[in-house]
């Protein structure tokens, strides 16, 4: 590892050469390289994880580029995992990658996340995002969650710690929350990813070394016509905890 790369980060005194040593150790897994995914993809490679597991399965569309800005408009109709393999290996060369293309789902879940120590959320469905909470339970590792909607956005730090709050706590109607997910009419303002993006990589960065306090059990909102940056408190649920817990057990017996 070259320590020049990151001299910025590790002059100081929250971030230094210990906290890179120990990011270079760790092992993220990033699911969706959208919006939200592709720019966190950018300052995770930046930032120096020392291995990056991404997984998506979609091709790049030029409706997406307004927002997605891992990507070029000579690439529409390129696979996206593709198009990052081509950016993010040249960005960063401390980099291990682990590229898969194709859909995270409760078949291929457990033989993707193995040894990975945290998940961080570049999805745009809740199905996706029970599935990811029950294997950050399950496995024991933390949840970085964030999503976009219009103008707003929302991020927090699941189960950070074995008593802390989970996906399920501040969503735990699961049947209502993917009957809502339906109804939503798309589109959302071209920045908004981004923002969202660099804060889940600041919570990715903070719970994995160790400094500052991170978002568990607290839910930052973000609405940028206010603007606003509100925070709200998540209340654990040993309830939610448990429904998480036999899920992935339940995971584990049909794989």
């Amino acid at each position: 590892m070259n320590l020049e790369r990151y001299i910025r980060q590790t002059s100081l005194a929250e971030t230094g050469r210990e906290k890179q040593i120990k990011l270079r150790q760790s092992h993220a897994l990033l699911v969706g390289i959208g919006g939200i995914g592709g720019t966190a993809a950018l300052y995770l490679t930046a930032g120096g994880i020392g291995k990056i597991t991404i997984v998506d399965n979609d091709t790049v569309a030029l409706h997406n580029l307004q927002r997605q800005i891992l990507y070029r408009t000579s690439q529409t109709g390129q696979s996206k995992i593709d198009c990052a393999r081509e950016l993010l290996e040249q960005l960063n060369p401390d980099v291990e990658f682990n590229f898969i293309n194709t859909r995270f789902t409760p078949e291929n879940a457990l033989s993707i996340i193995q040894g990975c120590d945290i998940i961080v959320d570049g999805s745009d469905n809740p199905a996706l995002r029970y599935l990811l909470n029950d294997l950050s339970v399950g496995l024991d590792i933390p949840y970085v969650f964030g999503s976009i909607y219009h103008f707003y956005g929302q991020v927090s730090v699941f189960n950070s710690k074995p008593d802390s709050a989970t996906y399920r706590c501040l969503y735990p109607q699961e049947e209502d929350a993917l009957e809502h997910f339906k109804t939503f009419r798309p589109g959302e303002f071209g920045c908004l990813p981004g923002i969202i993006a660099t804060l889940e990589v600041n919570e990715t960065v903070k719970t994995l070394c160790g400094f500052g306090e991170n978002l568990q059990n607290r839910l930052l909102t973000v609405d940028l016509l206010a603007p606003s940056f509100k925070t709200y408190s998540i209340i654990p649920s040993a309830q939610e905890r448990c429904r998480a817990l036999e899920n992935y057990n339940r995971l584990k017996t049909q794989v």
